[in-house]
């Protein structure tokens, strides 16, 4: 018997005990220095029934759509601009060979008594939904498409009756389109959405030239890694993780970060979000990476540095947690898995006015490098154990969150017959007050989008804070030693406008003030009556 088949047995044996004997299993495997983290993710994790577990993350999904089954802010749309003749076979025997391939996009959930689960459906043909705007009025035509854009990304979602994978195509054009996918976050991430453009580019040349391309076959589906990180966290993994977070994030409360809106905070939030898009040049890219190159740390470690000095510099708050995306595929078994693999860490620090930014990056590097040594122990875990004051105005533990991510759309240029463009929306729905998306193109520019709360803060602050955001990023990269209290967030125009604001008139340079006015009369006539209310009088 060869490795392979001997973790194999035993993660066959595990999961065939019932819980009391797998303690007995695990702690002999321990005196033997065997961790069930060196088993590989297999389907043998999974239980022999239709009636499958859900993962951490898809419970509070679950829990989520429960209490808002018209809601759109797990919802995650892409669209892509297709420019050229579109074969419509072939763009239906894609997203059907997707389906088939994944099965998380023919999955549904429910409530089995106390427990969710979720149901693996046979294999079907997606409906695809085409929106013929060929005959409307070209001047009319944007403000209909962005319609159609925004109702088939806010359409909600069925979670018991499926499918989660929606697609609609917009015909503007005989060569041009804009084809929208739509899916339900409890199965899909953002990892996932790349994984199905690079199969889409590769399934759809291989159906068009008559030659279906040979994908390779997948280690594992979500529903494996979604019984494996029920066995492995239960097997002492969320103990460990635990006691990590619970030190970090000690706290005699809720810390609320506290940013100046332009209007007061909700009872209920209406999740309505809106979106202020940067880029940024080549030579200010590059400048970044090599910061981060001198401090031994990522571009994104950058990134999240220069926030925390943005937000500090807002607030004058020395606590700052932020909240973190991470993707959460260190296994080799998921990486071209569709699912929700991703998990949010926070990332707490603290910075006041006097320290060097070199002196914040290495705090950030340090937050960050214990974060990916604890990043499994699920977010949803990490809630329930340290049990913040529940608020709907506000997210528990954080109110900002940073992703970053590397964009590589190079898959769609192999496209034949297509060229294609990804499109981002201009706003989605907010789930916290203020959220920055960076993102690493294929040629090393960075791009990003500020999205925001519109039920805080007008679209002009956040343009401002952009600025703002942009200006630190200029400063820093000069003077990587500048103290923070010392960075001046002002571009010209509002420097100018703050000069202006405090110059005084000249008109008003002779007049005498009131305060002198008053003491020059007291003086003259010292009995004379000061004030007088009523019938008394001083």
């Amino acid at each position: 018997m060869n490795d392979q088949q001997a973790s194999r047995e035993l993660i066959r044996r595990f999961v065939g005990l019932p819980p009391e004997k797998r303690k007995i299993l695990l702690e002999r495997l321990g005196q033997q220095g065997i961790s069930l983290s060196v088993l590989p993710i297999t389907p043998d994790w999974r239980p022999a029934t239709s009636d499958l577990p859900l993962s951490a993350a898809q419970q509070r999904m679950w829990f989520l759509w429960k209490l808002d089954p018209a809601g759109s802010a797990y919802h995650l749309a892409g669209m892509l601009r297709l420019r050229g003749q579109v074969d419509d076979g072939a763009l239906q025997r894609t997203f059907d060979a997707l389906v088939e391939r994944h099965e998380s996009l023919r999955t549904t959930f429910h409530q089995d008594g106390e427990q969710a689960v979720q149901r693996i459906h046979p294999p079907a043909s997606l409906p695809i939904a085409v929106s013929d705007l060929r005959d409307i009025d070209p001047a009319q035509r944007d403000a209909a498409v962005q319609s159609m854009v925004d109702a088939e990304a806010q359409a909600p979602f069925d979670l018991e009756q499926g499918p989660l994978l929606r697609v609609r195509l917009l015909q503007l054009a005989d060569d041009n389109h804009i084809l929208l996918v739509t899916m339900h976050h409890i199965v899909s991430d953002g990892w996932s959405m790349n994984v199905i453009i690079d199969e889409f580019a590769r399934l759809y040349a291989g159906f068009v030239s008559g030659r279906p391309a040979p994908l390779a076959p997948l280690p594992i589906q979500y529903a494996d890694y979604a019984a494996w990180q029920k066995q492995w966290l239960e097997a002492g993994e969320l103990e460990r993780q635990l006691r990590y977070w619970k030190s970090h994030l000690a706290d005699d409360g809720t810390v609320v970060l506290e940013l100046p809106t332009d209007r007061p905070r909700p009872a209920v939030p209406t999740h309505r979000g809106g979106a202020v898009s940067f880029s940024l040049d080549a030579e200010l890219s590059a400048k970044l990476r090599t910061v981060a190159r001198n401090a031994d740390t990522t571009l994104f470690t950058v990134l999240l540095a220069a926030f925390q000095v943005l937000l500090y510099r807002y607030t004058g708050q020395r606590d700052l947690r932020v909240g973190v995306p991470v993707a959460n595929r260190n296994r080799f078994e998921t990486e071209g898995v569709v699912g929700f693999f991703v998990n949010t860490q926070v990332l707490r620090t603290e910075i006041d006015g006097s320290m060097a930014f070199d002196a914040v990056l290495a705090h950030a590097r340090e937050s960050v490098l214990q974060a990916q040594a604890h990043q499994e122990l699920p977010f949803e875990q990490l809630v329930e154990a340290l049990q913040p004051e529940r608020n709907l105005a506000h997210n528990p533990l954080f109110q900002v969150m940073l992703n970053h991510q590397r964009r590589d759309l190079r898959a769609l240029d192999r496209l034949p017959g297509l060229v294609l463009e990804k499109v981002e929306r201009t706003a989605n729905a907010a789930k916290v007050d203020l959220a920055l998306d960076t993102q690493e193109d294929e040629q090393g520019l960075l791009h990003g989008v500020f999205g925001y709360a519109a039920d805080l803060f007008e679209h002009d602050t956040v343009e401002r804070l952009q600025r703002h955001f942009v200006a630190v990023l200029q400063q820093v990269v000069a003077r990587p030693e500048v103290r923070i209290g010392e960075l001046n967030l002002l571009d010209i125009d509002e420097q100018g406008q703050w000069r202006d604001w405090n110059t005084p008139n000249r008109r008003f340079s002779t007049a005498e003030p009131v305060h002198v006015a008053i003491a020059r009369q007291a003086a003259r006539r010292p009995g004379a009556i000061a004030v007088r209310r009523g019938d008394r009088a001083v």
